[in-house]
C-alpha cells in the first residue's frame, strides 16, 4: 500500500511517502522552488517522492492531508465574528486565499495528479503532529506532547501512544497558544513570525530574565498542570493584522523593534524572559503528560518542539527515561504524520518500534549520483578534483584542520529544518574567530547567532553534558566542565560584548551561556559525515565540527549541485565537496569568483 501525505497552504509545505508502512521519502517544497517556507501546493516535492519510490500516480492507494480545512475555516469565521469589527481587514485579506485554494484541496489534487484514483483522506492537525512524533519513535508506549501555533482549534495536546494507536487525553484550544505567544514576542522583537523564533531563542542567553514576573502578571496565566490562558487584550493575532498591540509595547516601555535596527539590552532581556517562561511551561506540560499517561518515554512535535533549549530542560528533569523529538517537528512533519495516520488508523496496520527510530536519520530527500555530478560539472567547465570515495573524507578533514570553511554535499538531503551533515557548511570549532567569520562572511546573518556542534556519538559525553544521543540536533546541553575555560565577566560586558570572550576549547560552538545545540553522529546514520568527523578527530584530537546549514540568510537549504555551487560562489567558503568531487574557490573562473554569482539576499 502506497500512501502520500501532504501539508501545504500555511507554511513549510511538504510531501511524504510511505510504502507498506515504511518511510520512503519526504521533502519540503521550499528546497525545490528556492522560496523559503514555501506554502504552495507541493507539486515538486510530490514529484520527487514518487520518483524516489519508483511509482506513478496510479500506484497511490491513499492521499491524506495533514489538516481539516473546513474545521479550520469554521474557527476563523467564529473568531472573526467574536472580534468584529476589528477583524474585518484581516478577514478580507484572508478570504481570497481560502476561496482560491485552501477550501478546494481535492481540486488541486486532481489538477496535479490527474491519474490518481485512490482515496483522499484528512487527518487532524495535532493528530498528524502526534503521529509524526510517536509512530517513527523507538518506543512501544510513550506520552506524546504536541505544542504549536494552532491547528483547527487545538494549540496543545497530550496523548498516549501505544502500539498502533494514539489516544488524545487533554487539549488546550485557540486563542490560548504557546506557539503564538512565542511568535508574538518574535514579532515584537523585530523578527519574522514563523521564521525568526529560533533567533529569539539564540538571543536569549545574552540577556537576563528580568521580565518573568511581568509576563506572568499581565500576559499569561499558567497553572500547575501546565495549562495556560493568554490575556488577549495585549495580543492582536486573533482578529487583527499584527501579533501584538500598543498595550503590549507599553507594558515593556519599548516600541516594536524595527526590522534590522540595532539590538538593545532590553531586547535581549525580554528574549531571556520569554525563553525562561516557555521552558517553565513546557516542563510543566511534560510533567502533566507523565502524570496522565504514566509513560516512561516522551515524544515531542509541533513547532514549539523545535525549541531545543526547552527540550534539553525536559530531558535534564529526569521525568522521562527517554525523550524523542520528530526532526521535522513543524508543519512539514505533518505530511509524514498524516501518512502514518492513514497506515495505522485508517488501514489499522500493526506497528513495531524500531530499535533506534524509523526516520532513517531524517535523510529522506534527493541524492545525486557521481555520474550526474560529474556531468553537471563538465558541462559548465567547472574546475574540480575527483577523489576515490574512501579518500574524500581525509582530504576534507585536512582542509578543515587547516582552518578552511568547507561546504559539504553528500547523500540524501535532510527532511526538516536542521542540516545534519548531508547539506552542511563545516568548520573547525577550535578557531576563536570562526563564529564571527561564518555569520558575517558565509551566512550573512546577525552576529549574535550561535553555531551548532556535530560530535562523534562515542565521544559526546567527554565533550558535552549529554546523557543521551541527539541525532537530530534538537537537544541543548552544556559543554563539559573539563572543556570550559576560566572566564571572568567584566563590568558592562553583558550582552553582545560577551560574545567575543572564548568560553571553551571549542569556542565556535559554545554559546555565551556555555551551552551548545548538539548533534551526535553515528556511522550507521551518516557514513560520509561520520568519516569526515573521524578523520578530523585523528588529525586534531577534537571529535567535533561546526555544522551549520548549507544556505545563506533568506534562502532554503541547498537541494541540488547547482544550488550548492551558487551558494559556494556567493560566499567566502574556501572549498566545496560534492560527493567525491572537491572544488577550490581559487580555482574557479575569475569572472565568477569576482562576483557574477553574488547578489543581495532577501532579509528575513
Amino acid at each position: 500500500m502506497n500512501i502520500l501525505g501532504l501539508s501545504c497552504f500555511y507554511h513549510d509545505s511538504a510531501a511524504a511517502l510511505i510504502s507498506d508502512g515504511n518511510i520512503i521519502a519526504a521533502a519540503q517544497e521550499e528546497r525545490f522552488t528556492r522560496k523559503k517556507h514555501d506554502a504552495r501546493f507541493p507539486a515538486h516535492a510530490i514529484a520527487y517522492v514518487l520518483k524516489e519510490a519508483g511509482i506513478g500516480e496510479r500506484d497511490l492507494d491513499i492521499l491524506i492531508f495533514y489538516d481539516k480545512p473546513f474545521l479550520k475555516f469554521e474557527r476563523i469565521l467564529e473568531t472573526v465574528i467574536a472580534t468584529a469589527p476589528k477583524s474585518l481587514p484581516s478577514f478580507l485579506l484572508a478570504m481570497p486565499i481560502w476561496l482560491k485554494s485552501r477550501l478546494w484541496f481535492e481540486r488541486d489534487v486532481k489538477r496535479a495528479l490527474p491519474a490518481f484514483k485512490g482515496k483522499i483522506l484528512y487527518a487532524g492537525h495535532h493528530e498528524s503532529h502526534a503521529a509524526s512524533a510517536f509512530f517513527p519513535s523507538p518506543f512501544e508506549r510513550a506520552g506524546i506532547l504536541t505544542v504549536d501555533g494552532v491547528g483547527e482549534w487545538t494549540t496543545t495536546s497530550i496523548s498516549l501512544g501505544e502500539g498502533n494507536s494514539i489516544q488524545t487525553l487533554k487539549e488546550i484550544n485557540f486563542p490560548h497558544s504557546l506557539g503564538l505567544f512565542y511568535s508574538a514576542f518574535t514579532y515584537y522583537l523585530g523578527f519574522k513570525v514563523n521564521s525568526g523564533e529560533y533567533k529569539v531563542m539564540g538571543l536569549a542567553p545574552y540577556g537576563e530574565p528580568k521580565y518573568v514576573d511581568l509576563i506572568y502578571r499581565h500576559l499569561i496565566d499558567v497553572k500547575a498542570d501546565g495549562s495556560f490562558r493568554l490575556a488577549m487584550d495585549y495580543f492582536d493575532f486573533a482578529g487583527g493584522l499584527r501579533m501584538v498591540n500598543r498595550k503590549f509595547a507599553q507594558l515593556f516601555g519599548c516600541p516594536v523593534r524595527r526590522k534590522e535596527s540595532a539590538l538593545k539590552q532590553i531586547h535581549m532581556d525580554i528574549a531571556a524572559s520569554l525563553q525562561y517562561v516557555t521552558e517553565e511551561i513546557m516542563l510543566k506540560l511534560a510533567r502533566e503528560t507523565k502524570r496522565v499517561t504514566g509513560a516512561d518515554d516522551l515524544c515531542l512535535a509541533g513547532g514549539v518542539a523545535l525549541n531545543c533549549v526547552a527540550n534539553g530542560k525536559i530531558l535534564e528533569s529526569g521525568e522521562f527515561r527517554n525523550v524523542w523529538v520528530q526532526p521535522a517537528a513543524g508543519d512539514a512533519g505533518g505530511a509524514l504524520g498524516a501518512a502514518l495516520v492513514a497506515w495505522h488508523r485508517y488501514a489499522d496496520m500493526p506497528r513495531a518500534a524500531a530499535a533506534s527510530d524509523s526516520m532513517r536519520g531524517s535523510l529522506l530527500g534527493p541524492s545525486y549520483s557521481t555520474e550526474e555530478i560529474r556531468n553537471w560539472l563538465n558541462e559548465r567547465h567547472i574546475p574540480y578534483r575527483e577523489f576515490h570515495k574512501t579518500e574524500i573524507a581525509g582530504e576534507a578533514a585536512r582542509l578543515l584542520a587547516d582552518g578552511n570553511v568547507v561546504g559539504h554535499f553528500a547523500g540524501r538531503m535532510e527532511f526538516g529544518p536542521r542540516a545534519l551533515g548531508a547539506r552542511s557548511i563545516l568548520a573547525d570549532p577550535r578557531n576563536t574567530k570562526m563564529q564571527s567569520l561564518l555569520n558575517l562572511k558565509i551566512k550573512f546573518r546577525e552576529s549574535f547567532r550561535p553555531f551548532a556542534p556535530s560530535v562523534l556519538t562515542e565521544e559526546a559525553r567527554a565533550w558535552f553534558d549529554l546523557e543521551t544521543e541527539s541525532p537530530y540536533m534538537l537537544m541543548t546541553a552544556q559543554v563539559s566542565e573539563k572543556r570550559r575555560l576560566p572566564v571572568e565577566k567584566k563590568e558592562n560586558q553583558w550582552g553582545i560584548e560577551w560574545l567575543h570572550v572564548p568560553k571553551s576549547t571549542i569556542p565556535a560552538v559554545t554559546h555565551v551561556d556555555g551551552s551548545a545545540r548538539v548533534q551526535t553522529v553515528t556511522r550507521e546514520r551518516s557514513p560520509d559525515f561520520y568519516a569526515i568527523l573521524s578523520e578530523f578527530y585523528r588529525l586534531s584530537g577534537t571529535p567535533v565540527l561546526v555544522n551549520t546549514s548549507f544556505n545563506v540568510r533568506g534562502e532554503p537549504i541547498v537541494e541540488s549541485p547547482e544550488d550548492a555551487y551558487r551558494c559556494f560562489m556567493r560566499t567566502d567558503m574556501d572549498y566545496l565537496v560534492l560527493e567525491n568531487f572537491l572544488l577550490c574557490k581559487t580555482d574557479q573562473p575569475k569572472m565568477a569568483a569576482a562576483g557574477d554569482w553574488k547578489n543581495e539576499y532577501e532579509l528575513d
